[in-house]
């Protein structure tokens, strides 16, 4: 299947290497003239503009991905295709946008026959090797049609125990991608995800702060230990109930470095936590632990904990995410 990719960044790039290893072509577009030659060689079929990267897509219907950053240069970007594609076309936003934002969008869209479907799309820059987990809102007919790129970028089924009782039900789930629902839905999963991302990640951070406070003068010399972070986080990953990814990305920084000199702490937020919040504040549903994250790296940028610095750490590991120069 052909699909056109827009937005090569850390993952729009490696979406269409996933695509292109799985047996699909690719048309790319960047507004990084050097990201596209990167591409080209890796055997995409390179665009000039947008216009050309339509003009170069065939079959019926045609498809779109655009993975740029949420706001006005996803907004313009779509604004583009919407005049250059056809009815029954399919426009795909792949980024983190606001889900209300996409019922806006795909109203709109709708309007002129082209189809949308905002995906959220979870994987940072490790996606290439393990597979993207894919939360889906929008036309069924349009997800169906694109359920082959869909399959090739999830991750599969891979060596997760499968869970009991789940016969009968929707078999996609288990390969890692997902029909959320209608336009938004997509977008309001994987703003949820990423709430409770910020929480799982606080209450670690949090952890690790206690057990290296434990060496303080402060504390009677006897209640005092001097452990190793690193270790810790080591053997939490073999059998604790607490393993996992995050866990994973943190025990190889602290194996690099146990006392992550080179992060400073401070923690940016991308909008998906603040949008949470707000969803639980419109539906009157309790989240304290997930407010309480958010509040905490707003904090982060006036004074530091080593919490932080493993917050840090983290978001390097799984986002290539890099902290804010020092001002």
């Amino acid at each position: 299947m052909q699909i056109g990719v827009v937005g090569l960044g850390r993952m729009g790039a490696n979406i269409s290497r996933r695509l292109m290893r799985a047996g699909h072509a690719t048309v790319v577009w960047d507004a990084n003239a050097d990201t596209v030659r990167a591409l080209g060689h890796d055997g995409a079929t390179t665009a000039s503009d947008l216009t050309d990267l339509v003009a170069k897509l065939s079959g019926s219907p045609r498809a779109v991905w655009v993975m740029l950053p949420h706001g006005k240069i996803t907004e313009d970007t779509i604004a583009a295709l919407a005049g250059l594609l056809a009815p029954g076309d399919i426009i795909i936003d792949g980024g983190n946008t606001y889900y209300k934002d996409d019922v806006r969008r795909g109203k709109t869209l709708a309007e002129k026959g082209l189809r949308y479907l905002d995906v959220g799309t979870s994987g940072g820059v490790w996606g290439l090797q393990r597979g993207y987990c894919l939360m889906i809102g929008g036309d069924a007919d349009a997800v169906r049609h694109l359920d082959p790129i869909f399959a090739a970028l999830a991750p599969g089924i891979g060596t997760i125990e499968r869970t009991p009782h789940r016969e009968g039900r929707d078999p996609r789930a288990e390969q890692g991608y997902i029909h959320a629902g209608p336009v938004g839905a997509g977008h309001f999963v994987k703003m949820i995800h990423n709430g409770i991302e910020y929480g799982m990640m606080q209450a670690m951070a949090e952890g690790f702060d206690i057990l290296r406070n434990r060496a303080s003068a402060k504390l009677p010399e006897a209640e005092r230990f001097d452990m190793n972070l690193g270790d810790i986080a080591e053997v939490w990953r073999r059998g604790s109930v607490v393993t996992s990814w995050l866990l994973d990305l943190t025990a190889q920084a602290m194996a690099k470095d146990e006392h992550l000199e080179s992060f400073s702490g401070t923690v940016e937020d991308s909008g998906e936590g603040r949008w949470t919040v707000e969803a639980a504040i419109e539906e009157a549903v309790p989240a304290d632990v997930l407010a309480a994250s958010l509040f905490v790296r707003f904090r982060s940028r006036q004074d530091h904990t080593f919490a932080e610095k493993v917050l840090s750490a983290m978001r390097f590991g799984f986002g290539g995410h890099v902290e804010p120069p020092k001002t």
